[in-house]
């Protein structure tokens, strides 16, 4: 952020791109989001390629706070297990929010359809660091398989979060009690 009371150009467009494509997908024009951000078109083009490189650098901006919304500090999970069950707490408490729409890096991913795509690649990267993240907690806490397990979590998560987003589940204490089953299934201590 600019150390005036005023944000960056870049700045101004990085927040407005992401709550409008969080909030209404990506197929947002660059006329709106602009005009949403307050800055001209011509000011985009000289900070950003188009719309697509727009995209891409506030999903990035984004990852370390959505990272750190799911990161249990030490006075809230003491073992792999309970860090595991503490991602998927947050999505429960998150999703009962009115502005929650799911994932952002799962929404992008499925719009987008093109695994090329700039903010294709920044999506994958940061749904490889949560699947990594569940891999190396899977590990310390003594899994069978903790690869498998990864997966699994990772595919209670992005479904949760999905159906979720659109309203379709209250997710209340479903995933954690899906979530520790497989915890359970797999030898996780």
């Amino acid at each position: 952020m600019a150390t005036t009371d005023k944000a960056s150009t870049r700045d101004r467009l990085l927040d407005a791109a992401s709550e409008l494509f969080y909030r209404d997908g990506v197929s947002i024009g660059v006329e709106a989001l602009c005009r949403t951000a307050g800055v001209s078109k011509r000011s985009m083009y000289q900070l950003f390629a188009g719309k697509d490189e727009v995209l891409a650098a506030s999903l990035e901006r984004r990852a370390p706070g959505y990272a750190a919304q799911l990161t249990p500090g030490p006075q809230d999970a003491d073992t792999p297990r309970e860090r595991i069950l503490y991602v998927f707490r947050q999505v429960e408490s998150l999703s009962a929010e009115p502005e929650y729409r799911g994932c952002p890096y799962l929404a992008a991913l499925v719009e987008l359809k093109d695994p090329e795509h700039p903010a294709s690649v920044v999506a994958r990267e940061a749904k490889l660091h949560l699947q990594n993240v569940f891999r190396a907690q899977a590990e310390l806490g003594g899994a069978a398989d903790p690869d498998l397990l990864a997966r699994q979590l990772m595919l209670v998560y992005d479904g949760a979060s999905a159906r979720a987003g659109a309203r379709i589940e209250t997710l209340d204490d479903l995933t954690t009690a899906t979530v520790t089953t497989l915890l359970d299934a797999a030898g996780m201590r």
